[in-house]
């Protein structure tokens, strides 16, 4: 017994259609969506031979199973267009980084903001790290105060997904996109 999943792409659900469907009765929904009612899986088959459909096993977990009389061709193009659109709306949400140090300078705190600004133009979320060295671990407050300068220069522009927390020599931040009003 073959049984045919709706798409290539998508096996976790499989549909039976005409004769792979074993029960004894089925109840019938015809294909502009009316009930035709509880009917033997044989007089069902039938009914859909006669108007040249598939008898497709929509709901086997039904007490009795519903099945649909459609051109299941048809229906298998739908579900693909429809799961290719979906997959082209979809927007994936990358992660950048930006480095900034414990002892950085002006120009190029702005510059890291002006990239970490342009980031979350995109759409993307960023993290935000500073690489302690040497005895520079021996001051993680400094790194706090440059992540808080950081984090205020970006608010109007991002939130702060997660605070500035120190991971064994480097203190990470991460910022995400603020939802558009």
């Amino acid at each position: 017994m073959e049984v045919l999943p709706i798409s290539s792409k998508d096996s976790s659900r499989e549909l039976q259609i005409n004769e792979q469907i074993r029960d004894r009765e089925v109840r019938v929904v015809d294909a502009d969506g009316s009930q035709l009612g509880v009917m033997p899986i044989r007089q069902a088959r039938e009914l859909a031979e006669q108007r040249n459909l598939d008898l497709v096993k929509i709901a086997p977990q039904a007490k009795p199973p519903v099945c649909k009389i459609i051109d299941y061709g048809k229906y298998r193009f739908e579900q693909s267009k429809r799961e290719k659109e979906q997959r082209k709306n979809q927007r994936i949400v990358e992660i950048k980084e930006v480095r900034l140090s414990l002892n950085i300078d002006t120009h190029d705190f702005e510059t890291k903001r002006n990239n970490a600004l342009r980031f979350i133009a995109g759409g993307d979320k960023v993290k935000v790290s500073i690489r302690f060295r040497g005895r520079e671990l021996g001051h993680p407050e400094l790194g706090q105060e440059v992540m808080k300068r950081f984090a205020e220069s970006m608010a109007e522009a991002a939130n702060v997904e997660r605070p500035a927390k120190l991971e064994g020599r480097t203190m990470l931040m991460f910022l995400s996109p603020k939802p558009v009003k």
